[in-house]
C-alpha cells in the first residue's frame, strides 16, 4: 500500500528545515516541513510575505539546499546529489516559470524557448520540433521571431511557459507567474496552466499572492513564519 502511494507521489518532503544568515544571525526560514505531491497536482502555495513559500519551492526545484530533511522527487532525493548531478536532474525534471519572464531580450521567441535543450543530445532538427511544439502549445507559432520587447507582458510570459515544457519536464515550478500582468493577461496564463495540468498531465507548484489565482489549483497549502498551517481544497 505504501509503496502504491509513493509511486502516486511525484513529490514527497519529509521534516524539511532551512534556515539563512544575516550577519551575526541565524534567521530559521522553513520548519520541519513535510508532505506530498501527487502526480498530476496544480498545487498553489500561499501565505504572507517572508513565510517561505518561495524558499520552498527552491528547494523542491533543486535551487538550494535544505538544513535537514528529504526531498524525493520521482524516487530521487535531491539532498544527497551533489551540485553537478542536480544541475543535470534540474534540466531533465524541472522547468521554471517566474514573475519577470527571464527572456533574453537580445534572442528572439523561438531561441529563448531552445534555450534548455542546447546542452541535450537531440539534434538541431529535434530541437526545432520541440521548440514549435511548445510554442504552438502556447498558440505563439506566430511570434516565433519576434524579440521580447516585441511583445506583451501576457505574451512574454507565454514564450516562458514554453520554454518551461520544452523539455518536457516532470514539474512545473512558477513563482508568482501572473505577479506582473494586467488582470485579463492573468486569467490567460492561469488558464493555460490549467490546460498544460489538465490536457498535458504537467504537476505545477505555484507561489501566489492572489486569491483568484489559487483558486484555480486542485488544492492550496498556507505557510505561516515558515510552518505548514493547513491543506485548503479550493
Amino acid at each position: 500500500m505504501d509503496n502504491c502511494r509513493e509511486q502516486q507521489n511525484v513529490v514527497s518532503i519529509r521534516g524539511v528545515a532551512k534556515s539563512y544568515q544575516r550577519g551575526g544571525q541565524i534567521v530559521p526560514v522553513l520548519e520541519d516541513i513535510t508532505f506530498e505531491i501527487e502526480r498530476g497536482e496544480f498545487l498553489a502555495l500561499m501565505g504572507p510575505s517572508g513565510s517561505g513559500k518561495s524558499t520552498l519551492l527552491n528547494l523542491i526545484a533543486g535551487i538550494d539546499k535544505v538544513d535537514a530533511g528529504s526531498i524525493i522527487v520521482n524516487g530521487v532525493d535531491i539532498v544527497t546529489l551533489d551540485e553537478s548531478s542536480l544541475a543535470d536532474w534540474r534540466a531533465a525534471h524541472v522547468g521554471f516559470i517566474f514573475q519577470f519572464y527571464n527572456l533574453i531580450p537580445v534572442l528572439t521567441a523561438f531561441e529563448n524557448v531552445e534555450l534548455p535543450l542546447l546542452l541535450t543530445s537531440l539534434s538541431r532538427r529535434e530541437r526545432r520540433d520541440h521548440v514549435e511544439a511548445a510554442l504552438s502549445v502556447v498558440s505563439l507559432q506566430d511570434r516565433v521571431t519576434h524579440y521580447p520587447s516585441q511583445l506583451s507582458g501576457g505574451q512574454q510570459q507565454r514564450v516562458a511557459i514554453a520554454r518551461a515544457i520544452v523539455s518536457d519536464p516532470s514539474i512545473l515550478v512558477a513563482d508568482e507567474p501572473t505577479g506582473d500582468l494586467d488582470r485579463v493577461s492573468a486569467g490567460e496564463i492561469l488558464g493555460l496552466m490549467g490546460r498544460l495540468n489538465s490536457e498535458f498531465g504537467k504537476t505545477i507548484i505555484m507561489v501566489t499572492h492572489d486569491p483568484r489565482a489559487a483558486e484555480k489549483a486542485h488544492s492550496i497549502r498556507h505557510l505561516e513564519k515558515g510552518v505548514m498551517v493547513d491543506n485548503v481544497h479550493p
